[in-house]
């Protein structure tokens, strides 16, 4: 299938951010941005992300049957890869251009997408910094959670602890049981506001790599479907692994890239410069 011309053209049509949108998202580490997708696009990849998750998803297990991390979501990853028609969303320069204008960088270079399908019935997304499993060496990251439609509260959207990439404590816990209840034992002692609020059809949210979060249980019959991009700096340099989970990482995101070297490889595009 073809992407028509009409929204070919909306996603490679900018979106200009106020000077008040970039200072929050500076001190806050997380924005929402509404209208950034039309409904007729947003439906339309609904459609075809849809179809690609199906053929790709190889869970089977029951809910009941899962850890907390199996219940918070189906998780397929880099759908650009599989599918032309998704990869249209995901080299979105309307959207790269917002992630590098609130990084505050020249470019966007992708680390990788992924999609998010939180099922009917899906349980928590526990607290955590997506940062922990990525061995980048700057906080230059930025990831957009783009939800696929109307996300009410329900149905368990993204939650923030605005600011809380100050914090450091956490930062060494992957996400699941013991990263929900440690960070929110922490987060409740701090000043850092607890963000929980509805995602309109065509509101996308843009948090950073070390900025803590967590999502709701899905209580619907409907599936809470997400698409992400996650973006980084042109000049990101990938640093020695601290965990596993960085190790793996690597290797398969950014097949080839050194140690201590700028990353740069076939999966890991530019998808927006200013230069």
């Amino acid at each position: 299938m073809l992407v028509p011309a009409h929204i070919k053209e909306e996603l490679s049509t900018f979106v200009e951010l106020t000077p008040e949108q970039i200072a929050f998202y500076d001190t806050n580490r997380y924005i929402k941005v509404k209208q950034v997708l039309s409904s007729e696009t947003l439906q339309f990849f609904n459609e075809q992300i849809s179809q690609q998750v199906a053929q790709m998803n190889t869970e089977h297990t029951a809910l009941e049957d899962r850890t907390t991390y199996g219940k918070a979501f189906l998780q397929l990853f880099n759908l650009w890869l599989e599918n032309d028609v998704v990869k249209e969303l995901v080299f979105s320069k309307r959207i790269a251009k917002i992630a590098a204008d609130l990084m505050q960088t020249s470019v966007a270079r992708l680390y990788h997408d992924q999609a998010l399908f939180k099922e009917a019935g899906g349980g928590i997304t526990p607290w955590h910094a997506d940062q922990y499993y990525w061995p980048l060496s700057s906080d230059k990251t930025i990831t957009a959670w783009i939800p696929l439609q109307a996300t009410p509260l329900e149905m368990g959207p993204l939650e923030f602890s605005a600011g809380s990439h100050r914090l450091v404590e956490g930062r060494e816990l992957a996400i699941g049981d013991e990263s929900e209840a440690i960070i929110q034992k922490k987060l409740r002692v701090t000043d850092f506001e607890h963000v929980i609020e509805a995602f309109d059809a065509g509101e996308i949210s843009f948090h950073s790599g070390w900025v803590f979060h967590r999502a709701g249980a899905n209580t619907t019959n409907e599936m809470r479907k997400v698409m992400t991009v996650i973006y980084m700096d042109e000049n990101m340099i990938l640093k020695q692994p601290e965990n596993k989970n960085q190790e793996t990482d690597w290797h398969k995101w950014c097949p080839g890239a050194e140690v201590v070297r700028e990353i740069d490889t076939p999966l890991n595009p530019i998808l927006y410069s200013s230069k």
